[in-house]
């Protein structure tokens, strides 16, 4: 019924009737347009990887996962180093550097967390009545934060060029030995760090280079876009915002 519903409003928009079985629906986005970068075995390669780097967990967000490849990929046009603020486990940087075949390639990779899960005090207050501190908690209770820097650097430890740096955004930015960046992958969940992030790199940034948000127009997350609208405005930028939830800037 729902699937016929779905049809006749397609219809009556003039957008046409299609066929909905292989339809995408994850991760907070269900769409009827080909999803067939699914079928390219490099992605499925790199997704793969990006599940053994979680433990044999899949988050099932495919489509946020070549987004990342994408942007990581046409990032390699520039020069610069890449960067990822917001670790956790590696799953998407390590399917980025399965995808890119990094040791191939002439770049270090950067990837810096605490390693300890969220930073609560820098939580501002719209963030604490949104609810986003309580989520924190729950989820570093629940385990879903990786604790254990080793496990990490074992992830990483096919690929030389990649340092894994544990530490606080953004005061562990300044102590870091990164010049030019091409890529900047931010996931911190939360603003004051996010917007941090961006300021410290923007002028190592590349022209050309890519910053994607992981959370930037994700659900419950309107704080992170406001701090990051804000000094996007300062920067003379827009933010591409995303329907997997995800933001871009080409800098």
């Amino acid at each position: 019924m729902l699937k016929e519903s779905i049809k006749s409003a397609l219809s009556k928009l003039g957008i046409g009737v299609y066929r909905l079985n292989g339809k995408y629906a994850e991760d907070g986005l269900i769409t009827v347009h080909s999803g067939s970068f699914r079928e390219d075995p490099c992605f499925a390669q790199a997704y793969a990887r990006g599940i053994r780097s979680s433990n044999g967990v899949d988050p099932h967000f495919d489509w946020r996962v070549h987004v990342a490849l994408w942007a990581a990929q046409t990032s390699l046009r520039v020069p610069g180093d890449f960067v990822e603020c917001g670790v956790n486990a590696g799953f998407i940087s390590s399917a980025i550097m399965q995808y890119l075949d990094w040791n191939r390639v002439d770049r270090r990779f950067f990837l810096i967390d605490t390693f300890s899960g969220p930073v609560l005090d820098q939580f501002s207050e719209g963030e604490v009545q949104a609810a986003r501190l309580d989520f924190a908690v729950a989820a570093m209770n629940a385990g879903a934060y990786v604790t254990d820097i080793e496990r990490v650097q074992a992830i990483f430890a096919e690929w030389p060029s990649a340092t894994v740096i544990r530490g606080v955004v953004p005061e562990v930015l300044p102590t870091t030995p990164i010049d030019r960046v091409a890529f900047l992958h931010i996931d911190l969940n939360c603003a004051l760090p996010e917007q941090a992030a961006l300021e410290f790199f923007w002028d190592r940034l590349s022209s050309g280079a890519a910053v994607l948000f992981d959370d930037y127009a994700y659900l419950g997350h309107d704080c992170q876009r406001r701090a990051i609208d804000h000094l996007a405005r300062r920067l003379q930028r827009t933010v591409l915002a995303l329907p997997t939830g995800q933001g871009l800037i080409i800098r």
